[in-house]
């Protein structure tokens, strides 16, 4: 074994083409095969991990029983949660358990063939480029820089300011910085109003530009989306959003 290193070269594309295949089996198991998941995570069975292949296949096993193991362990005992919590809080628990998992694994890698710094700064940069499990899990994917400064500038009209939302289902599938305001079609405040954003509708802040937003169908106010109690997932599923406001103004009516 301690001739590997030497007889077999390495490169930062094939731990990176490792990293990719496990991280899609670990994602297929958390979105895809959920069923199958919960299924063998039976919390009568001894401790179990979830396991990402290089194949993007995954597997639910007990831990090697090998110290040191040949790879960094994933959690143990998931499937003691599996009953306690809600399936979805579950499931998000055991996606950051995977990425922290996965990143171990890539850098145990990094360290036993040698990487160094300027190769390991190159592996974290294309493992970073990924959106983690977990924001995949959760459908909280954050918004590429490019795309979000795309829609900052893209003007003031209310075609403009949607076009996150018809768009490759940005607004209620992921988070996104706050878009530009909708209030004024002119363009002597158009600088000032890109650089402050629009403002909550609910909670009247601008803060949290890489949290999840939501735009009202009727009244075209954004809203973060925790202060409407709304997810990306429930909204992703929506073909129309009424805010708190303009649902209670229709029910009186």
């Amino acid at each position: 074994m301690e001739g590997i290193p030497h007889q077999i070269p390495r490169t930062v594309e094939e731990f990176f083409g490792d990293f990719k295949g496990r991280r899609a089996g670990l994602i297929k198991a958390l979105t895809i095969d959920v069923e199958k998941l919960y299924q063998q995570c039976d919390p009568e069975k001894e401790n179990l991990c979830l396991y990402g292949l290089p194949n993007e296949a995954w597997k639910v096993d007990l831990p090697v029983e090998e110290v040191p193991s040949e790879l960094p362990e994933p959690a143990l005992g998931i499937n003691f949660a599996r009953d306690g919590m809600q399936e979805k809080d579950w499931l998000s628990l055991v996606a950051m358990h995977s990425d922290s998992w996965l990143l171990a694994v890539a850098f145990y890698f990094g360290a036993r063939y040698g990487f160094g710094k300027n190769e390991r700064k190159k592996l974290f940069q294309m493992i970073n480029e990924l959106p983690t499990i977990f924001e995949v899990v959760t459908g909280n994917v954050k918004q590429p820089k490019d795309r979000s400064a795309a829609t900052h500038n893209s003007g003031k009209s209310k075609s403009s300011g949607k076009v996150s939302r018809q768009s490759e289902h940005q607004t209620k599938a992921v988070k996104m910085s706050p878009p530009p305001k909708d209030e004024d079609d002119s363009g002597e405040e158009e600088e000032e109003d890109d650089e402050q954003g629009a403002t909550c509708g609910a909670c009247g802040d601008n803060s949290g530009t890489d949290e999840f937003w939501i735009c009202c169908d009727v009244c075209e106010k954004w809203y973060h989306g925790k202060c409407v109690k709304m997810t990306p997932a429930k909204a992703e599923h929506m073909k129309q959003y009424k805010c708190p406001s303009c649902s209670s103004k229709r029910a009186r009516v």
